[in-house]
């Protein structure tokens, strides 16, 4: 746990969840204030999602590339855009509850910014920044692997998203694109939930639901993989 005495106590317990201890902590702050909370004396993080992504994504092209000497260009790739997307990096801030420590203006909060998938992604990266700025790449590596190893382990050789795949699979038998659609939004505007169908052009079809229409569509679509998958 980071011992700056500047740190409020739910940020010290989150430098405790991700593993790293700040010498820097204005590193910390700054990754964890949205662009809707900066101001003039508080920077926002818009920058550090920048450099964080970069090095998510060099740190996991290194360990993809170590891990399997055999693997070709076009099995890594896949894998390598599962494991550096937004959704995994929203994974990772949902399972160390990034969005507990979040700092947002008025407007994202009343509106769930805590829970939203694009803002925690960011702001994963943004963190993963802060690390290296303050330690360097190895530390911002120790990090990574942390909290991504279950992943890695786990990924795929086709490591597509689901709708991609999905529509991969379908024109590779000549039919037309998935189409989605919105059959319901429920719940208050600050938390709506998502009710999304899609359907091939044969006719089988799946529906999800989720708190954003991305979601739901990419858990629509895994759905509807697996079905045709196993017929």
């Amino acid at each position: 746990m980071t011992n700056d005495k500047s740190l409020s106590a739910e940020m010290r317990a989150f430098a405790s969840r991700l593993g790293h201890d700040f010498t820097r902590p204005e590193l910390l702050q700054r990754a964890l204030t949205h662009a809707s909370a900066g101001s003039v004396s508080r920077p926002h993080n818009q920058r550090l999602e920048f450099l964080g992504d970069r090095v998510l994504g060099l740190v996991m092209a290194e360990t993809l590339f170590a891990a399997d000497r055999k693997a070709t260009e076009g099995q890594l790739a896949p894998r390598f855009n599962a494991l550096v997307r937004k959704e995994a990096c929203a994974e990772i801030a949902r399972k160390i509850d990034l969005g507990a420590v979040l700092r947002l203006g008025r407007s994202e909060m009343l509106s769930g910014g805590r829970r939203k998938e694009a803002l925690l992604g960011d702001a994963m990266e943004a963190v993963l920044a802060a690390v290296y700025l303050d330690a360097g790449l190895e530390a911002a590596r120790a990090v990574i692997l942390r909290h991504w190893a279950e992943a890695i382990e786990t990924v795929d050789d086709d490591a597509r998203d689901p709708k991609t795949a999905l529509q991969e699979w379908a024109q590779g038998r000549g039919e037309q694109p998935p189409r989605y659609a919105e059959i319901t939004r429920e719940g208050p505007p600050h938390a709506p939930i998502f009710t999304i169908e899609v359907r091939l052009e044969d006719g089988r079809s799946a529906v999800a639901r989720a708190g954003s229409k991305r979601a739901a569509e990419q858990d629509a679509a895994k759905a509807l993989l697996a079905q045709v998958k196993s017929t």
